[in-house]
């Protein structure tokens, strides 16, 4: 499980997070919240050792990680999704997929995890392709499959739905709920897409003005009106 204790940032003076803490639990997907500029991808570089928490605790499996660099959190099972989908449009869909195999021995880093191709078949059938030729619903897919191919034990997932065509967003939807089903991974979602969030959420946590303002499980969002506390 993920705990984050009493977190905070700060920013050219701005106190950008404001002791934020919650959980995030094995086999839930748990839905951040929130409008623009409220500090959601500062809290997730903070969690990814990107930025360090001016205070706090960030704790994973027990352990607080606040001192591990971001590889070590990365071989400590967590694997991250930004924003952007930061593949290598110059490499094939299969090496940028061998790519997120970094944390595994070289005789293990050798062939991509059936796994991710079965949750991605669009990505078996242009694993030759460079990752700068497919689209950008293909390349948010290439994004997961590589974050995935870590075997992570949490999934931080950073607006995967943005700029997304509807199609491509149903089908990561459903990717999401069978890696929740498993049971075996943690799943941190950010979203601005109210709909995507709401259908997906075990439970939920608005953020605004960089803490965290109201909580609660997934099938009470609509009854809790959060659908008017974000931006679409």
């Amino acid at each position: 499980m993920l705990q984050v204790n009493e977190l905070n940032q700060f920013y050219g003076g701005s106190h950008i997070l404001r002791g934020v803490s919650f959980d995030a639990k094995v086999g839930e997907v748990t839905c951040l919240l929130g409008r623009n500029g409220v500090g959601k991808t500062t809290l997730l570089k903070c969690l990814m050792g990107l930025l360090p928490a001016k205070s706090g605790t960030i704790s994973w499996q027990g352990e607080v990680i606040n001192g591990r660099k971001p590889h070590q959190r990365v071989q400590s099972g967590i694997a991250y999704v930004p924003q952007g989908r930061e593949i290598f449009p110059r490499l094939t869909v299969e090496e940028n997929l061998l790519m997120g195999l970094s944390r595994f021995s070289a005789s293990q880093a050798k062939q991509v995890p059936d796994e991710i191709y079965h949750l991605f078949p669009v990505l078996l059938a242009m694993k030759n392709r460079r990752g700068g030729d497919l689209s950008g619903g293909q390349q948010q897919q290439l994004a997961i499959g590589r974050a995935l191919a870590c075997q992570p034990g949490l999934l931080i997932l950073d607006e995967p739905t943005e700029g997304i065509q509807p199609s491509v967003i149903k089908e990561i939807g459903a990717v999401i709920k069978q890696l929740a089903a498993r049971g075996d991974m943690a799943i941190l979602l950010v979203e601005q897409f109210y709909d995507f969030a709401a259908e997906l959420a075990d439970s939920y946590l608005v953020m605004s003005r960089g803490n965290i303002i109201k909580r609660g499980a997934g099938s009470e969002m609509e009854s809790e009106g959060i659908r008017g506390l974000v931006a679409i």
